[in-house]
């Protein structure tokens, strides 16, 4: 089991199937990325900090950072999520696998370098 593996299994069992999910959206997205636990979030890594997820009560939290919300403002208020510098939430009733996708090539893109 890896760092992001027994995370997951720390948390409710309530949210570990939409985590597994979150983790697969992104590994499927970001392959050469590798997995680490970094500010106790599951991280995508190349050579810098990608992107990170976290299990919350409400929603999972996707962290791409200041940059990535900013390039994703307008479609994240078209879809009506909630979100802060820095962070995106997606409740666990409307996890948007194509947005998480897009979002996370996006931080692959311009934070692995």
């Amino acid at each position: 089991m890896n760092e992001i593996e027994s995370y997951i299994e720390k948390q409710d069992e309530t949210y570990q199937e939409d985590l597994v999910h979150v983790y697969h959206v992104i590994q499927k997205a970001i392959p050469e990325a590798d997995e680490k636990i970094s500010w106790g979030m599951p991280t995508f890594h190349k050579k810098h900090n990608i992107i990170h997820f976290a299990c919350n009560k409400k929603h999972v939290g996707i962290y791409p950072g200041a940059d990535g919300v900013e390039e994703f403002t307008k479609e994240l208020k078209e879809k009506g999520y909630k979100y802060s510098k820095g962070a995106i939430q997606f409740p666990y009733d409307r996890i948007d696998d194509e947005l998480i996708t897009i979002i996370a090539l996006w931080c692959y893109e311009n934070h692995s370098k």
